[in-house]
């Protein structure tokens, strides 16, 4: 098998749990982890003659999403049933949307290492979630949890613009991260809250066209995404290369044991006998309506992305990481606007001691007492020598628990950095005499004896001198 010889076709299908109060078409609580089947009415668990009534949320969510996606919003369409049977969907039919879905046409850019690529978004529709099968190995037989049923999912359609795993990855993060940021989806993938189908075909490099794609389902991360699609992309040209043809199917990923299998033939659209939803209005959208909503977008993450990296000069790498995070971000720019202390210092905390303080203690930022205003001074304490970088560690361990003054923890803790260079230069003088083979060492070409002398400067000061100060004095006296 010659992989070269080959391109990989990826399209993407993203289902997201929208972040409603109630369900798309009743009132029962839009809530995971609530006890078996215990949200759910006559409406989600479709018994026969009851009416759905559609959530305004959805729409609005559904329209926000598009408008970040670059979509065109289709102000007047309407929703479908689309029939199949499975024992996790009780009315045997699925509402969702057709041939006109709210929103379609779109591009989503994403970066993939230093390069920019434009992925097309084919559409976005809304639609209700099925039920929750249960397997376990205490029963025989599976049981089914109908509190699913009828959560509000969006499901973004790619176009087959994606053209490796790594590609993949940065889309699907990048539109983890939008969904975050217009606060429309909790995002939670071990709740089941995102989760997306995999289409994978292969061509011969320069061929115009597609190859036949397959369809996997239950891919349950952003990683196992990556490592189908590579298994994926493999089988197929291994089945090429040795003469056969590729049928277009539905296979299971399996990412423990890193293959797939046959679930079934693919289905199209015709096999789901899609006709126009019965029970309800056709939906119609005041154009105001969906302008106000564009206009409510906040900055998505892929423009803070360009803007961190070019305006505050940050690498890539803390860029990253920082729009990762909705409230890392907004830590970063609140402590930011009291202009006391340096982006990348800023950057520097919250990346580093700051995110290993909430890994260790599995917490969120909104979980601990720290400000801005806090953090501000504390960064600007060590950036004026007031308090030395180690200093500064035992005072955000204070305002993490506390919202406590910073000069106060310093002066309560006698924290405050020796800066009085004539004080600093008496002492150095003691330890370099105290030292001398140490200076003898340095002079001699060991330059791992600068090391020792700082340290034991540091030691005699009780940990309080001035780092920078120490070493300019050391620098000069063993020059001299």
């Amino acid at each position: 098998m010659n992989r070269n010889d080959y391109e990989i076709v990826v399209g993407l299908e993203v289902h997201a749990e929208l972040s409603t109060e109630s369900k798309i078409f009743c009132s029962c609580k839009n809530k995971f982890g609530l006890e078996v089947n215990s949200q759910c009415c006559p409406i989600c668990s479709g018994m026969p003659g009851t009416l759905p009534t559609l959530n305004e949320k959805v729409v609005e969510y559904a329209v926000k999403m598009g408008h970040a996606l670059h979509c065109s919003i289709n102000r007047i369409c309407k929703q479908d049933r689309k029939n199949y049977f499975y024992p996790d969907l009780p009315k045997a039919y699925q509402i969702s949307q057709f041939d006109i879905p709210l929103c379609e046409n779109g591009f989503l850019d994403i970066m993939v290492g230093e390069e920019q690529k434009r992925i097309g978004v084919t559409r976005i529709h809304i639609e209700e979630d099925a039920g929750k099968l249960i397997h376990d190995d205490s029963f025989d037989g599976s049981l089914v949890d109908f509190n699913r049923c009828g959560v509000p999912l969006i499901e973004i359609v790619s176009e087959p613009d994606i053209r490796s795993a790594e590609e993949a990855k940065a889309y699907l993060d990048t539109i983890r991260q939008i969904l975050q940021y217009l606060d429309i989806s909790d995002c939670k993938m071990q709740e089941g809250s995102i989760r997306c189908d995999v289409n994978v075909s292969v061509r011969k490099k320069g061929s115009a066209e597609f190859g036949t794609r397959c369809e996997m389902k239950n891919v349950n991360s952003f990683s196992a995404t990556m490592r189908a699609i590579e298994y994926e992309a493999n089988r197929q040209i291994e089945v090429l290369e040795a003469g056969g043809t590729i049928d277009q199917e539905t296979r299971r990923w399996d990412d423990g044991k890193g293959q797939n299998f046959v679930l079934r033939s693919k289905e199209d659209a015709h096999d789901y006998r899609y006709f126009p939803e019965p029970d309800l209005l056709t939906i119609v959208l005041d154009e105001d309506y969906v302008e106000g909503l564009k206009n409510e977008l906040p900055e998505l993450p892929n423009v803070k992305l360009a803007r961190y990296m070019k305006e505050f000069r940050l690498p890539r790498a803390d860029a990253d990481l920082l729009v990762d995070s909705v409230e890392k971000c907004k830590l970063f720019e609140e402590t930011l606007a009291f202009g006391k202390c340096q982006p990348k210092n800023i950057a520097n905390w919250i990346l580093g001691d700051i995110s290993k303080i909430l890994n260790d203690g599995n917490k969120q930022l909104s979980d601990t007492a720290l400000t801005p205003k806090n953090l501000a001074e504390l960064i600007e304490s060590i950036e004026k020598g007031t308090i030395s970088n180690t200093a500064g560690k035992t005072v955000l361990d204070v305002i993490i628990a506390e919202d406590k003054n910073v000069a106060g923890i310093i002066s309560e803790k006698g924290l405050a950095q020796i800066s009085d260079t004539a004080a600093l230069e008496e002492i150095v003088k003691e330890v370099l005499a105290a030292n001398q083979k140490s200076v003898d060492d340095y002079k001699g070409g060991k330059t791992n004896a600068f090391g020792f002398l700082v340290g034991q400067c540091m030691k005699a000061t009780k940990g309080k001198g001035n780092p920078g100060i120490i070493k300019d004095l050391i620098t000069k006296y063993l020059n001299q």
